[in-house]
């Protein structure tokens, strides 16, 4: 009976991360709200930019949606992995993948939109080289390939442990 009850709350502590996905949900709306606001000072500033300023502002709004998008990826995967099974049915805008990211997948989405963002990020310096320094260019170019190197290592593990299906997620088949 006491190992019965330990294990039943155990399992049950499993709610205790139900609050951090709420708090990635805030985080979410925190990061519409900046959206908004660089989407509007693009809008103000399309016509008098330069078109290298066009395209750091495109830049930035693509940056901005996928760091969205590897919000939701978490939110969601992150629930229904480690708290509980959404109960919504077969919805006509449930997502192809949702339900069907496991952890493995989910390490693999999380690393390939740091390296996309990452990317973005680099781009954006070359963009803009005057106002880095070497020092600061050279790092952010580390740093970007250590992410890459991280998800082709990552890829890589998953593969060869043949524990990761890739099937149903971005990607899977080509």
């Amino acid at each position: 009976m006491i190992e019965r009850n330990l294990e039943r709350g155990l399992f049950a502590s499993r709610w205790l991360l139900a609050p951090f996905y709420v708090g990635l949900v805030l985080a979410l709306a925190g990061l519409l709200v900046k959206f908004v606001q660089e989407l509007v000072h693009f809008v103000l500033t399309v016509f008098s930019a330069g078109e290298s300023d066009v395209v750091l502002g495109v830049l930035t709004l693509i940056d901005l949606s996928l760091a969205g998008n590897l919000l939701l990826i978490v939110i969601f995967s992150g629930y229904e992995n480690f708290v509980s099974k959404f109960d919504i049915g077969d919805h006509e805008d449930r997502p192809d993948w949702h339900g069907k990211v496991d952890f493995g997948a989910l390490k693999m989405k999380l690393i390939a939109s740091m390296v996309a963002i990452s990317g973005i990020h680099l781009l954006k310096v070359f963009m803009g080289l005057p106002k880095f320094t070497e020092r600061e260019i050279m790092w952010m170019t580390i740093i970007h390939l250590v992410f890459v190197i991280t998800g082709v290592l990552l890829a890589l593990m998953d593969k060869l442990s043949g524990q990761t299906s890739y099937e149903g997620t971005i990607g899977a088949g080509k």
